[in-house]
């Protein structure tokens, strides 16, 4: 594709992807997936957990050469793990947004393109 798509719309849509592009470079520390709570019991006859909805249990789960994995992760990294998930998410939309611009302009070139053959 030589030919760049041109008007306002393909502009939008460019001001919009490069704006997204510069907005979030390649993060080192954002986590795929989704972190869920849970609760569990122990098996303890004894135990609080044995009468009321158990003990809470965190855990992350994402996607490795598409294969389901599942982390537990400790209560005091709920937190930082919660903060990266949601970068993630964000970054992942983000890229899907750019990625959707790039197929808008393609479909843009190619009706421009269209259009400027009738004319001759």
């Amino acid at each position: 594709m030589s030919e760049e798509p041109r008007g306002p719309q393909a502009s939008r849509l460019r001001q919009r992807k490069f704006q997204l592009l510069r907005r979030f470079p390649i993060p080192a520390d954002l986590l795929p997936g989704a972190l869920t709570r849970s609760y569990t019991r122990c098996g303890n006859p004894r135990c609080h957990c044995a009468q009321s909805r158990g003990h809470e249990a965190w855990s992350l789960t994402f996607m490795v050469k598409g294969r389901r994995r599942v982390e537990r992760i400790p209560r005091d990294w709920v937190e930082e793990v919660r903060r990266r998930v949601e970068g993630g998410r964000e970054f992942q939309d983000a890229v899907r947004e750019v990625l959707a611009s790039n197929a808008q302009l393609l479909v843009l070139a190619r009706q421009q393109r269209k259009k400027k053959r009738k004319r001759r």
